[in-house]
């Protein structure tokens, strides 16, 4: 399955893969979101699988949340891997 990424004001659902293959449409939808939104809420749920450099974007996306003091808030069960990226990650 192909990714697919909808968005309505803040709020984006993600669905199918997301690999290195296709890395670059969420680079290319995500950059300088938070140039235009003080807040993103990402939906996952429909995730089927993500490899290495999809939770590395994630990752990214996550530090320039922090960097630029915006919010992201990542929801839905659909990748462990992700998950359990940030469970590891020590609290500031």
């Amino acid at each position: 399955m192909e990714l697919e990424i909808t968005r309505y004001n803040n709020f984006f659902k993600i669905k199918g893969i997301l690999n290195k293959r296709n890395i670059d449409v969420f680079k290319e939808k995500f950059n300088c979101v938070f140039d235009a939104l003080s807040s993103v809420t990402i939906s996952i749920e429909n995730i089927e699988w993500m490899d290495r450099y999809g939770v590395e974007a994630f990752v990214k996306l996550h530090d320039e949340a922090v960097l630029k003091n915006k919010k992201l808030s990542i929801i839905g069960l659909g990748c462990k891997d992700l998950y359990d990226h940030f469970k590891t990650k020590k609290a500031a």
